[in-house]
């Protein structure tokens, strides 16, 4: 082997073997019902409720906020789905543009993220405690319960086996009764009867600040509930056309499912009885809020359908993301944080069915020590978020390299990203930032954890000091978001109070933009652009 020929350039070959094996089947509606289905699960159930609880009827802003923000960093992702498709393209990208430190640190936090999918599955289990007890108690799964739920994921595995084509179409299916039951929800409660002044009374608008607005995004599920919109985009390399229908599948999505959620918020809102209101919007609590609301106010029928669609809204998401973690887990093969085992692909069905057998087990795992829907959801929302912030960067690296060499425009580019993408990245640090302290003090060194996955995995190898230098970013950055976030106003000492923490995060994420923009440059210019960065062989 030439001395200067990169390692990850061997097993090439065998990386595009297995990319050629995936089926391109996937369409617009294809593609759009996967992303909305991913976005509409187990949110629609709970984070109305959750947020009202914590920012009152000042909420709905949080709602408008996150669809705004979310697209805004969506259109950083399309362009990479539509420049550089590519199977579990969110965790190839930061790989090739930032090198091997982020790319295993990205690539370790999407592991951990698999526990969103047990989210689902925790939400289902809850609702489902209405017509049996014994499954859910004390904001935790029982043991029985825990039998019932490792059941079903085994089940949406088996579901996830065979082709993309059958999935996307038993998907639609389920989409379709997704969109048609909370709508009925909204207009079936507001036809019930509403309370006039929610919006002003029981402590005004915004009775715990406008700041609440913000915790709201991650502590009260929003950003949770709206950024399953990244799904279409690790099937663009499972799509026919993804130059065309990604963007616009992404962009649909967002714009759907924010509607639904804000319908349902105001519906909420409006109908909650005066009775429970006694102790302001935080002492408002439903073990099942929507369906407990519609038995109160007498729509039997309602609260029927409503547990009956707790299974299949949350169960759809939780399909979607069986799905969304076996391309996670091939792509994290293809970087070598796993081994080339698991990047294997079906020649017949085109699916990953071993990596599929891995997510199973890291599904059963997270549903051991989180059982509450809520707990999950608040560490895994800081899971997904730093795959936004490393795609923000990758898209600008991307571009600026392609300058550097004289390349002409690509297909596929979105106006603007020049000035999107650094407002993307400060955007996903302050979504991190504003999950507040008691979050973020188990998140972020769970993912700065991935620093010695690293030094482990390049033990004995060369450029590991070229590859820490490039990557050194992403640490800095999450150490001092940890920081920042003990320093701050949002659940930590209050040494640094608001407005301020939150500006600093922002100055902090522009500054650290520009570094990992010129250090992705640098990893290009080293010749890492020719290479297709693979796993070791088992």
């Amino acid at each position: 082997m030439p001395q200067n020929q990169p390692v990850e350039s061997i097993a090439a070959p065998a990386v595009l073997a297995e990319e050629r094996r995936l089926h391109k089947d996937l369409g617009f509606w294809g593609l759009t019902a996967i992303g909305f289905s991913n976005i509409l699960g187990s949110g629609w159930l709970f984070a109305a409720l959750y947020a009202a609880q914590t920012a009152g009827p000042a909420a709905l802003l949080s709602w408008i906020a996150a669809g705004a923000l979310c697209a805004l960093i969506a259109l950083v992702m399309v362009e990479l789905g539509a420049t550089r498709p590519e199977g579990g393209g969110t965790v190839r990208w930061p790989l090739y543009a930032s090198g091997r430190l982020v790319g295993t640190m990205v690539g370790w936090s999407v592991v951990l993220s698999v526990g969103g999918t047990a989210a689902e599955i925790s939400a289902i289990m809850q609702y489902a405690a209405h017509y049996l007890p014994g499954l859910y108690d004390g904001g935790r799964l029982t043991l029985p319960g825990l039998g019932v739920a490792v059941g079903l994921s085994v089940l949406l595995t088996a579901l996830n086996w065979f082709a993309v084509r059958i999935f996307a179409r038993l998907n639609n299916l389920v989409s379709v009764f997704k969109v048609i039951v909370p709508v009925v929800t909204v207009v079936a409660l507001f036809l019930s009867g509403t309370h006039s002044g929610r919006l002003t009374e029981h402590g005004g608008f915004a009775p715990y600040g406008y700041a609440a607005c913000l915790t709201a995004l991650a502590g009260g599920g929003i950003v949770y509930s709206v950024n399953g919109f990244q799904a279409p985009l690790d099937f663009s390399g499972e799509a026919r056309n993804p130059r065309r229908s990604v963007p616009a599948a992404v962009l649909t999505g967002i714009g759907l499912a924010v509607l639904v959620y804000l319908g349902l918020q105001l519906a909420f809102l409006y109908t909650v009885p005066d009775s429970a209101l006694g102790d302001g919007w935080q002492g408002v609590n439903f073990e099942s809020p929507f369906g407990q609301l519609a038995l109160i106010l007498n729509l039997h029928w309602l609260a029927t359908l409503l547990y009956a669609d707790a299974v299949i809204s949350p169960g759809g998401s939780a399909y979607v993301g069986v799905a969304i973690n076996a391309r996670h887990t091939y792509a994290l093969a293809k970087n070598g944080l796993l081994p080339r085992f698991f990047m294997r692909i079906d020649p017949r069905s085109g699916m990953a069915h071993r990596a599929l057998l891995l997510n199973l087990a890291v599904i059963v795992i997270f549903m051991l020590p989180f059982g509450g829907w809520q707990d999950i959801v608040s560490v895994m929302g800081d899971m997904y978020l730093l795959i936004y912030a490393a795609s923000a960067v990758a898209v600008a690296v991307f571009r600026a390299h392609d300058r550097e060499r004289g390349v002409p425009r690509a297909e596929g580019q979105v106006a603007g990203v020049r000035w999107i993408a650094p407002l993307s990245f400060v955007v996903a640090s302050e979504f991190v930032f504003w999950s507040g302290w008691d979050d973020l003090r188990l998140a972020l060194p769970l993912v700065l954890a991935g620093v010695p996955l690293f030094l482990l995995q390049r033990r004995g190898g060369t450029g590991g000091l070229g590859e820490l230098r490039h990557g050194a970013w992403l640490v800095f950055h999450l150490a001092a978001l940890t920081l920042l976030s003990w320093l701050g106003s949002f659940g930590g000492s209050g040494r640094l109070s608001a407005p301020y923490d939150t500006v600093a995060v922002g100055a902090l994420a522009l500054g650290v933009f520009a570094w990992a923009v010129r250090s992705g440059v640098a990893h290009l210019g080293t010749g890492a652009a020719e290479a297709l960065p693979t796993a070791p062989p088992v």
